[in-house]
């Protein structure tokens, strides 16, 4: 399911420690780390989408999380040229994506990367909540940024300013994919709505 802009509807994961601490996967056969993303499907709300991507990626069931808070709007991000799919009926030029954070609940023990006959994952760390920006793949630094700068108020009411410190509000990845962004998000929280409200 892609929008009239070229834009596939898709959620992204903040899955913190109440010390502060983020969520940190490898992906499976390749050397990038990230956050958990999925794709929607057209009959669900950003909510569904989250829960269902956060048990495929991560195994993790509702009652192992509490929802902290989402991202008002679309946060958008353009694939690079080279990941591009030309020959395609619909072509796919980004993701734009509602962000949820998360507080874990459960143990570590119940994190499983392997429920799936495909996972997306084959390795997973806690990492310092800025971490991110500065180390995910070049072209999702800028949404990373944007993510992780609005909803780091509700991580600092959990972990405590020393944990998620003010200095880490405006980083280099945000810096620069500002130049270059051409979307931006839409006022409106589409958290709670099926996709095809929004094109």
């Amino acid at each position: 399911m892609i929008d009239p802009d070229g834009f596939r509807p898709n959620v992204g994961i903040i899955l913190m420690r109440p010390d502060g601490r983020v969520f940190w996967a490898r992906r499976v056969r390749r050397d990038g780390w990230q956050f958990p993303q999925g794709g929607m499907n057209s009959d669900e709300t950003p909510l569904e989408a989250m829960y269902r991507e956060l048990r495929e990626e991560t195994g993790l069931l509702p009652d192992h999380v509490d929802v902290l808070g989402a991202t008002p709007g679309w946060l958008r991000y353009r694939l690079p040229q080279r990941a591009v799919r030309r020959n395609e009926r619909q072509v796919c030029i980004g993701q734009k994506q509602v962000w949820f954070l998360l507080q874990m609940l459960g143990e570590e023990s119940d994190l499983r990367l392997d429920l799936t006959e495909t996972p997306e994952f084959d390795h997973w760390r806690w990492v310092d909540f800025w971490y991110p920006v500065d180390h995910v793949v070049m072209f999702k630094r800028g949404v990373y940024a944007r993510a992780l700068r609005h909803l780091a108020p509700l991580a600092r009411g959990v972990a405590g300013a020393q944990a998620v410190p003010q200095a880490g509000l405006l980083r280099t990845g945000e810096s620069h994919a500002r130049g270059r962004a051409r979307h931006r998000s839409r006022p409106r929280n589409p958290a709670e709505q099926r996709p095809a409200g929004d094109n």
